[in-house]
């Protein structure tokens, strides 16, 4: 749990400063320091992307994970829990198109919660206590949440929550992970995690198109589940 709190606590320390000095920089600059951040986002998701085996078994992982996500409606469950937040924290723009808190919440959430250096750097820290992973990932969602923070304001330091929750239970149980997911079951769930962070990065960086990414999150655990079953029918790729 060491790394984690790293992490939660650079997270609020980006936000801090983002939300303190952020509203300093002009417009234009904020706009082009997101718009850079969604860029290197998509160039890292493609590269997670390209370690597929089988780009088929991310396809499956993202359709099924999609309806899962369309079926249990995550992406909705997300905007309530920011909604709630900024209702009891923060005083929401009432004439916002949009929620910027929830915008931040939910952007903040996902992208600091999906790839492998999360879900490889919790199981070594859960396993041998060696938060090393972690505390680089630490200092980029820091660099991260100041850039976010001073666009996208408080929601984004509230994404501490999702990180203590997801990275933290990835830690505390971390030797089941490591005895249930093998090498390909790994490489697969990265694929598809980098699909997500490509789709973060054109709907809520770039605002190119909206995307509920949130609804794709099931497919990080079917993608290692497809590789299992596959396995057990001595399919090889």
């Amino acid at each position: 749990m060491t790394g984690t709190l790293i992490n939660i606590t650079t997270v609020l320390l980006g936000s801090a400063l983002g939300i303190a000095f952020g509203a300093r920089l002009p417009t234009k600059v904020r706009e082009t320091v997101v718009a850079g951040l969604g860029l290197f986002t998509a160039a890292i998701g493609l590269q997670m992307f390209f370690e597929t085996q089988n780009a088929l078994i991310v396809l499956a992982s993202l359709l099924i994970g999609s309806l899962l996500g369309e079926w249990w409606h995550i992406e909705e469950g997300l905007a309530r829990l920011g909604a709630w937040l900024e209702r009891r924290f923060a005083a929401p723009d009432p004439e916002a198109e949009s929620s910027r808190f929830v915008r931040g919440f939910l952007t903040a959430s996902i992208l600091f919660c999906v790839g492998p250096m999360t879900i490889l750097g919790s199981i070594q820290d859960g396993l041998t206590g060696d938060y090393s992973l972690l505390a680089i990932k630490a200092v980029l969602d820091g660099f991260a949440s100041l850039a976010f923070a001073s666009t996208l304001g408080v929601g984004v330091a509230f994404s501490t929550l999702v990180i203590l929750v997801y990275q933290g239970g990835l830690s505390l149980l971390a030797a089941q992970a490591q005895a249930l997911i093998s090498a390909p079951m790994m490489t697969e769930m990265t694929a598809a995690g980098g699909v997500l962070l490509v789709g973060i990065a054109i709907s809520s960086l770039l605002e190119i198109k909206e995307i509920r990414v949130g609804n794709f999150l099931p497919a990080l655990a079917v993608a290692p589940l497809i590789v299992a079953l596959l396995a057990r029918f001595g399919i090889s790729f």
